[in-house]
């Protein structure tokens, strides 16, 4: 990693507060070049707190695009951090509406050309592509990175129409204490308390809407910009991570958007920006990469962006299972058209008798995490004992290896004795010594076959045939290897099991088979570099060492007598910061994940958050804690959430919920 000091601009910030039609400010911080000149401006809009929580990671971009003859901005979405009004729904169309109001600030300031460009990961990425989508005649371009364009089938909620017990009550849980944080008073003044208890009255569960919308309907269609790709007016670079679960938006863009207005670029990363070194890498200099975009679309440079492969792609070589990964083996490839002619289909037929397939209900514990940040525990490890809970299809690969780019597609011919049930498909590539490496897998909710809108029960004892693709990926199968495909009818705690799900399902392999999107080598293979990364200087936050053991990262415990599985996990987000400005800011969060091997409605989830916003010199001490649980029944799922809220040792705001929600779908 390259820390730069000295740029082409010397840079100035300054926090502002931007004005909403409706009175409700904006909290804003703004780096600008010192010139004369106006320069074009770009917005990164996100809700997670621009004063502390996302302060570490701003400064390593804002002052170097600053640097670099830009405006960059960073807001705080509506009811969060230091911005005013009450949270709301991830996404909604409040925000969307803030976020063009914003863009058109922009473009009128006398410091701005009138160009705005648009940057993010994950939640910033998403709200980036959708704010495109409406079309503000001032936005011009966008970076989006690890987002998604479908909000029901690739993002937190559900996967193959089924419900994702992994994220979407962690998300819920996580969003719960996150809006319950206080404004900060060195930043809002004394006017704090009444804004924060103001904000806890609107505050609830999200993961009551979400249940509540099962399946695909105007609900998730909303800020969904795959219903209507040609509304985003904006040229377009798409960047995701193998070990992302949001990859897949990078190959619709690319296939859907005018070839003159997009490119996309997909590495192994997960989900982090490229350029911060986290596992697994190599990093790269995501900052100039995004220079010369920003260079061509905002200031009408000719740096040749645009003549750059559509996608490029690293292609990861077969490497030993693990947990994490400094750096990957592979390279990187580029394709000029996507779909791409270099990648061929080819059919790998099963064979054999019929199978039964039931699955135990603990399948999925080595599934890892949904969302990768970069720990030491976050990827699958080896997979020999998930793949002894599965029914496995093995295919050689001979002298040559066998390399893929793109999405797998599973074609199953299956029976089911039940109306309703699952199947997962995991890709796995097993070396000489029998370990077995994921490559990707995917899901599909079998009452969801005939479309994500629908919910049709199986026909009881029948076969019928599905199809459903897996998550993209880039691989090179090595010569020797082996190419397993491992089907289960569970994947706990991904997926949420449903009463009777436990009988599993019967499936014939002479109506079922495997395409694997085969890549051969392109001319555009040649040359692809990338720079060494850089950033600015950090902001110099202290992490204080403390005597304290920490927690595993993933804890699996057995009860043998009970036949019973739990998973405990610490998302590892923050710790304890300690800010420049004084600010001391501790995060505490554990999720808890129970299973019983042979009963799916033993199934639960359970996160509790502890977050502590300290500031010594103004006798400032505010915590928030929560707790969210969810179990379920024959009949729906069962929520219940607790918020308390203390400022010192006074209680200012306790909380409870519980909600039943019947299970229509998922």
């Amino acid at each position: 990693m390259i820390v730069r000091t000295e740029f082409p601009y010397e840079t100035a910030h300054e926090d502002v507060r931007i004005p909403m039609a409706d009175g409700v400010e904006l909290y804003a911080r703004i780096w600008r070049p010192r010139t004369d000149a106006p320069v074009p401006a770009l917005l990164e809009y996100l809700p997670y707190r621009l004063t502390d929580w996302t302060a570490p990671r701003d400064w390593q971009r804002h002052p170097w695009y600053a640097g670099h003859g830009y405006a960059s901005v960073r807001v705080d979405v509506r009811g969060h951090g230091c911005s005013g009004g009450d949270p709301g729904d991830e996404y909604s169309a409040r925000e969307l509406a803030d976020g063009v109001a914003v863009v058109e600030w922009l473009a009128a300031q006398p410091w701005c050309t009138g160009s705005v460009g648009m940057f993010g990961i994950s939640w910033g990425g998403v709200n980036s592509l959708q704010i495109a989508a409406l079309a503000p005649e001032a936005l011009k371009a966008v970076v989006t990175v690890c987002s998604t364009d479908d909000r029901y089938d690739n993002d937190v909620h559900y996967m193959g129409g089924s419900v994702l017990a992994v994220d979407m009550h962690a998300r819920a849980a996580t969003m719960l204490a996150f809006a319950a944080r206080p404004p900060d008073p060195l930043f809002v003044g004394d006017g704090w308390r009444e804004q924060w208890l103001a904000r806890l009255d609107s505050v609830g569960p999200l993961i009551h809407t979400w249940l509540a919308h099962q399946t695909r309907d105007d609900y998730w269609r909303h800020g969904s910009v795959c219903e209507d790709y040609a509304a985003i007016g904006a040229a377009v670079l798409a960047v995701g991570g193998w070990h992302d679960p949001y990859r897949d938006t990078v190959l619709r863009l690319v296939s859907h958007l005018p070839a003159d207005r997009v490119r996309g670029l997909i590495g192994p990363w997960a989900h982090q920006y490229p350029d911060r070194g986290l596992p697994p890498g190599p990093a790269i200099g995501f900052l100039q990469e995004t220079l010369r975009w920003w260079d061509h679309w905002l200031k009408d440079a000719d740096n040749g962006v645009m003549a750059e492969p559509l996608l490029r792609s690293w292609i990861s070589e077969s490497h030993p299972p693990a947990t994490a990964y400094e750096v990957l083996p592979g390279r990187w490839v580029g394709d000029a058209q996507w779909p791409s002619p270099t990648v061929t289909p080819v059919t790998y037929g099963f064979q054999g008798a019929p199978v039964a397939v039931a699955s135990p209900q603990h399948t999925g514990l080595d599934a890892g995490r949904f969302f990768p940040f970069g720990n030491e525990a976050d990827l699958p490890p080896d997979q020999r004992e998930e793949d002894a809970k599965s029914a496995c299809f093995e295919f050689p690969v001979g002298r040559e290896p066998v390399e893929i780019l793109g999405r797998p597609q599973l074609t199953a011919r299956l029976r089911m004795d039940v109306p309703y049930g699952q199947v997962v498909a995991r890709l796995c590539d097993v070396a000489p010594d029998g370990s077995s490496t994921l490559v990707t897998r995917g899901a599909l909710n079998l009452s969801a076959r005939l479309g994500r809108d629908k919910a049709a029960p199986w026909p009881v004892g029948a076969y019928e045939d599905v199809a459903f693709e897996l998550n993209g990926i880039g691989h090179r199968f090595a010569a020797g290897h082996r190419i397993r495909l491992a089907l289960s009818s569970a994947y706990w705690p991904w997926i949420w099991p449903r009463a009777g799900s436990e009988a599993g399902w019967t499936l014939d392999p002479a109506g079922s088979a495997l395409v694997l999107p085969t890549r051969s080598a392109a001319p555009t293979d040649a040359g692809i570099t990338f720079e060494e990364p850089e950033q600015s200087a950090p902001l110099g936050v202290v992490l204080p060492v403390t005597l304290d053991e920490p927690r595993p990262q993933r804890l699996v415990v057995r009860d043998v007598a009970r036949g019973t599985w739990r998973l405990e996990v610490d998302p590892r987000y923050g710790g304890t910061r300690v800010y420049p400005d004084g600010l001391e800011s501790t995060e505490e969060a554990l999720e808890v994940y129970e299973i019983a091997s042979a009963d799916p409605l033993s199934a639960r989830t359970r996160s509790d958050w502890r977050i502590r916003l300290h500031r010594p010199e103004l006798a400032w001490d505010t915590r928030v804690e929560t707790r969210s649980e969810i179990t379920c029944d024959e009949g729906g799922f069962l929520t219940s959430d607790e918020l308390v809220c203390r400022e010192g040792d006074e209680i200012v705001f306790h909380r409870t919920w519980e909600r039943r929600l019947p299970r229509a779908a998922g």
